[in-house]
């Protein structure tokens, strides 16, 4: 048996093992078959740790172990990190880069980036503006969709900003109200409350 701390490094251990090998290649039987003996010593018994460990290992082709990589990824929560999957931090800094524009159209100046911290293990980014930061951090995860991505950051850098200059933004032109980010047709945009809600712009593209 593990202790708790133990068993939670070493399943985080495997789980960055198993998504690399998935993404990369070269995935093996091995840490498959120690992430389910985990996964049932924590009594979270699921249909892929039940195969793993009944099926005799010759018999698991490469589809089968990609199929089971996958199973134990989603059974045991796993999430990448910013570290192990840098792509996620750059699609988060994109989706930065486009709402600064509704920033800047509103006459706002002041540095804003993201930023992570040690003490979070980089778990997390923060949108920074002016050298502070507020709110809610980001998780990696965000990151894997451009789309949810834009939307998550625009309620991000609107929280921080309001909380640093302590005025809304952004305002509607026309009811003078704070707008808040939002979907039309799968398409992140800034919506206003005012006579019915009412899309004012996508986001990055406010007047």
């Amino acid at each position: 048996m593990h202790s708790e701390e133990q068993a939670e490094q070493r399943v985080d251990e495997l789980s960055c093992r198993i998504y690399t090998a998935l993404r990369d290649g070269g995935l093996e039987t091995e840490p498959l078959l120690e992430l389910a003996y985990l996964l049932e010593e924590w009594d979270m018994s699921t249909p892929a740790t039940q195969e793993l460990l009944k099926r005799p290992a010759a018999q698991l082709t490469t589809a089968d172990l990609t199929r089971l990589g996958e199973s134990l990824l989603r059974d045991s929560n796993f999430e990448p990190t910013f570290a192990l999957e840098p792509r996620l931090w750059a699609t988060l800094e994109h989706a930065l880069e486009v709402v600064e524009r509704d920033v800047r159209a509103r006459g706002i100046t002041g540095t804003l980036r993201l930023i992570s911290h040690d003490w979070g293990n980089g778990s997390q980014a923060w949108v920074e503006f002016q050298g502070g930061y507020h709110g809610n951090g980001i998780p990696p995860i965000v990151g894997s969709d451009p789309q949810s991505a834009l939307t998550v950051v625009a309620d991000a850098v609107q929280e921080t900003i309001m909380e640093l200059i302590w005025k809304v933004w952004p305002v509607c032109a026309e009811h003078n109200l704070g707008l808040h980010a939002g979907w039309e047709h799968e398409t992140p945009v800034w919506r206003c409350a005012g006579d019915g809600t009412h899309t004012v712009a996508p986001v990055g593209e406010l007047p």
